[in-house]
């Protein structure tokens, strides 16, 4: 976040990243990794389609959650034609939702873990019996280490979206001290109330407990809703149920947003039709936003006898798209650092500096890319083809498109001195 924000800020434009790839590095880059990240975000976005419909199935389960495909479908496409402040409107009433329920649920946690629960004081027992790490595929301490490392990229798609504070800033009034501020949102966000929710249910929910494991596709599974039946409270599940039906409309929401604006980004740099940037009289990319959300009508898929398994494929996809991202844009920072340091721009004139730079980029670079490259190791444990390409057909595929766009257009890397720092820069 800090490394996109500190370029975001100086160069706030439409597509963001996906810009910064091809100005910056490589025009193949961007197009590679624009392209995957949008069918990330539209993917996802038929996701959370599916994914509200089995919410609203845990109070009536008779429920055909195409009826809700199609309704919601219908709604976040409107919304986003509307113009941008409408979009903002919706994201800061869904976002106080979830942030007053976040709060809500660690206190409620904290009183449970104290006794105020059916099953008494519970204090730390979870993390002696069974214990914090649960074992997979092989035993000892191993076992625990091949469990955790094997979550990671889940819980990098949960953090997916972190980065939408700098698709925003080419749309965003003042983005010197906007994006700046929305960095520091962010990431007090994440480590107060996600981190703190995480902490907290693993003291409320044991790994061993059977309803994390029953299999169903309703929010029975969500561990919020297994801690509030734990506790022996009834209501609690059903408002928690509530919460986590915004949330995903949130994010759906969002992701309409956030792909339309990737697909302007690549059409400014030639690598999208240039008719998706074309804006109606309240600057919003109509064209591009309908592009984006027709891509959410596969959520339908579901509905027909085999069609959930080729919807689960293209959710492969989008399992590593985050990490891909995340790397590039750590590749595009580090190309910024040194065109501002060729161009004899010192870092104290830009409008935010990322704090412990460069190192923290390397850093992140670094544990993405080991993620990206190892995220599928179980199935060299235990080899399964499928799981091999569920694991790395993103990866396969972002290779796929920088090489065919590299061997079609003969596209060559941006040399130093050649790195455009000018177009659409901050005046100051």
């Amino acid at each position: 976040m800090t490394s996109l924000g500190e370029m975001a800020t100086f160069i706030p434009v439409a597509g963001s990243f996906t810009v910064y790839a091809s100005r910056f590095v490589d025009r193949s880059l961007g197009f590679a990794m624009g392209w995957i990240y949008w069918f990330s975000w539209s993917i996802t976005f038929a996701l959370e389609l599916v994914a509200a419909g089995l919410i609203i199935q845990y109070w009536d389960s008779s429920l055909n959650i195409g009826i809700f495909i199609a309704i919601f479908w219908a709604i976040f496409t409107a919304v986003n034609f509307l113009p941008i402040r409408w979009f903002g409107a919706f994201e800061m009433w869904f976002a106080s939702i979830k942030v007053v329920t976040i709060i809500g649920f660690i206190i409620f946690a904290i009183c449970i873990d104290a006794g105020a629960g059916q099953n008494g004081y519970l204090g730390f027992h979870a993390w002696q019996n069974p214990g914090p790490f649960a074992e997979y595929i092989t035993t000892g301490d191993s076992g625990k280490f091949v469990g955790f490392w094997s979550v990671l990229v889940t819980a990098g798609f949960s953090y997916q979206g972190a980065e939408l504070v700098g698709i925003g800033a080419g749309e965003t009034h003042d983005p010197a001290r906007s994006v700046p501020k929305a960095i520091r949102w962010t990431f007090w966000g994440i480590v107060s109330l996600f981190v703190a929710t995480i902490f907290f249910i693993g003291l409320l929910v044991p790994s061993d407990t059977p309803d994390l494991s029953i299999g169903t596709t309703d929010a029975s599974a969500s561990p919020l809703v297994i801690a509030a039946n734990l506790a022996g409270v009834p209501v609690l599940p059903h408002i928690i149920n509530a919460v986590l039906l915004t949330a995903v409309l949130s994010a759906a929401n969002s992701n309409v947003y956030s792909g339309s604006r990737i697909l302007v980004g690549l059409a400014s740099e030639n690598n999208a039709p240039a008719f998706l940037t074309r804006t109606n009289k309240h600057g919003t990319p109509y064209l591009a936003v309908a592009v984006t959300s027709a891509i959410g009508l596969l959520a339908f898929l579901n509905e027909s006898q085999n069609g959930g398994d080729v919807f689960t494929w293209l959710l492969n996809i989008t399992a590593i798209a985050g990490f891909i991202t995340w790397s590039c844009i750590s590749i595009c920072h580090l190309r910024f650092m040194n065109a501002l340091k060729a161009r004899g721009i010192p870092r104290k004139e830009l409008p935010y500096a990322a704090p412990l730079q460069p190192y923290l980029t390397w850093f992140g670079l670094f544990f993405c890319v080991l993620i990206l490259l190892t995220n599928g190791f179980t199935v060299f444990i235990e080899w399964s083809t499928s799981g091999f390409f569920a694991a790395y057909v993103s990866l396969i595929l972002f290779v796929v498109l920088f090489v065919g766009h590299k061997l079609i257009f003969w596209t060559k890397p941006v040399k130093l001195a050649d790195v455009d720092l000018d177009r659409d820069r901050v005046k100051q």
